[in-house]
């Protein structure tokens, strides 16, 4: 289906730039994207691909709004706190984009309903605060074929990558953090600084959309790493693990 006039106005700005053009801009309406979790990074993540058009939106998350989010999580509002957060993030995207179909799921994913979610997507991003739910996803998404976009975020430290099954020499999120690996830190424990999330999740839409138009190089295979106290962005080069359990001969 061709794009309307009002299509083409509202998503002009990227029509323009050669790597999306039209046809980026249809395959991103044409999209059916995941996110699960719908907090720090998922608020600017669901933003910002509603806005730039990705045609179908699936948010998991089973909490609900609370007082202590809203200095970060900007999907949401003071009028919403009691109401879960994938309702909230639903009138949130419509109001920013009526065309994008929203699913809401409120509940936590057990293997089988991950398996079917992630089936019925193109992508998924990963904006969870858990190690349970980012290995499940992990071996989901690459037992489906999908890729994966993870971002992590904690005081003033950031990170983002990319896992693509589709891309034989791409490591999963398992090559980088072993399953026994399972210490990790939460916002409640630690706190967070509220722009980090922002800015983790403004690189995973990035990537994300990069993804689904077909447009320039992504993270597969490269970890960045924020020290937001410094401002300064390191690169490390990863590498899939031969006797990896989920994407190697393991």
């Amino acid at each position: 289906m061709l794009l309307s006039d009002e299509q083409l106005l509202r998503y002009s700005r990227q029509i323009m730039l050669p790597d999306i053009d039209i046809d980026g801009q249809q395959r991103l309406l044409n999209s059916r994207v995941l996110i699960v979790g719908l907090g720090g990074l998922g608020s600017p993540v669901s933003l910002y691909l509603a806005a730039a058009g990705v045609g179908e939106l699936w948010l998991v998350d089973d909490d609900l709004v609370d007082l202590s989010n809203l200095q970060r999580q900007i999907v949401h509002t003071t009028e919403r706190i009691g109401e879960s957060k994938v309702d909230s993030a639903k009138l949130a995207l419509q109001a920013v984009n009526p065309d994008v179909q929203v699913h809401a799921l409120c509940q936590r994913l057990d293997a089988d309903s991950m398996a079917d979610v992630v089936a019925k997507v193109d992508l998924v991003l990963d904006c969870s605060d858990n190690f349970t739910t980012r290995f499940a996803l992990n071996a989901a998404c690459f037992a489906a074929g999908k890729p994966l976009v993870s971002g992590a975020a904690i005081r003033f430290d950031g990170q983002v990558s990319v896992f693509d099954p589709r891309n034989p020499e791409s490591p999963c999120y398992q090559c980088l953090y072993p399953q026994g690996d399972d210490q990790a830190l939460s916002c409640s424990e630690s706190g967070v600084l509220a722009p980090l999330v922002g800015i983790i999740g403004s690189v995973q839409a990035m990537e994300a959309i990069k993804l689904l138009a077909g447009a320039g190089k992504s993270l597969t295979g490269r970890l960045l790493l924020l020290d937001g106290r410094r401002m300064e962005w390191r690169e490390m080069r990863l590498s899939a693990e031969p006797q990896c359990p989920v994407c190697g001969a393991g």
